[in-house]
């Protein structure tokens, strides 16, 4: 059995930037708080080389997700693009990018989900694609609506669009989530209130783009993701999902 151990010394929080362990307003954080010191495990050759996720795993029409139904799903169609950059900016190219969603209505295609809300049979919400040599992505999509939550009186969460970037292995993974400019949530939702740093917050937040609006068709957002750095983009726990 490996020895308890704290936090390798390589890795280093950015408390102004990274949420707290145990955020209070988070209540269904609780459950996913460690009690015990993290337990640093050993990663052999399988766990560091494989499995490969390269564009062979990509389908053509993967970054689409109104795409693949029998008819269009409802709502506002969007194209959310982006860069994967690095603290220094340089592009990270061949990063596998998946996301997930709600559909317009604020539902996931889940078991879990009991928002009464309809499900859409035209949109399952997932999709990924792989960043180009300028570490470029984009993905067309709906945009996701509010949902309730239960994490207090009337919660609500704003609407968000989660991603999750993968390096060379399967253990190199990091998760976030993208946010629309001008949400009244903003002030009540304590995930999002959880990054203390202004900034930081900021740096969730896509922007509207007129550059990549399509007219007639679809509305255009721009967000770039920043691995550590000055101005990184937040990262979270791979079991928060909500």
């Amino acid at each position: 059995m490996p020895n308890p151990t704290r936090l390798p010394h390589t890795y280093r929080r950015d408390a102004p930037s990274h949420p707290p362990l145990d955020f209070p307003g988070y209540r269904s954080n609780a459950l996913r708080v460690p009690h015990r010191p993290l337990v640093l495990l050993p990663q052999r050759l399988t766990e560091i080389t494989g499995p490969l996720l390269g564009e062979e795993r990509v389908g053509a029409h993967d970054a689409d997700l109104t795409a693949g139904h029998a008819d269009e799903p409802q709502g506002q169609r969007i194209i959310v693009s982006g860069r994967v950059l690095d603290g220094d900016g340089r592009p990270v190219a061949g990063t596998l990018l998946e996301v997930w969603q709600a559909n317009a209505g604020g539902r996931y295609r889940h078991d879990g989900d009991r928002h009464p809300a309809p499900l859409d049979p035209n949109f399952t919400g997932v999709g990924r694609t792989v960043t180009d040599a300028e570490g470029r992505y984009s993905f067309t999509t709906i945009q996701p609506g509010a949902y309730p939550w239960r994490n207090h009186d009337n919660a609500w969460r704003p609407a968000h669009i989660h991603f999750s970037l993968f390096g060379t292995a399967f253990t190199q993974r990091l998760i976030t989530q993208m946010y629309f400019p001008g949400d009244p949530l903003f002030a009540q939702d304590p995930i999002y209130n959880s990054v203390r740093d202004p900034r930081a917050r900021e740096a969730m937040v896509a922007r509207f783009d007129l550059g990549t609006t399509v007219p007639e068709w679809a509305l255009g957002y721009r967000w770039d993701i920043v691995l550590r750095g000055k101005n990184p983009t937040p990262l979270e726990e791979e079991d928060d999902d909500e």
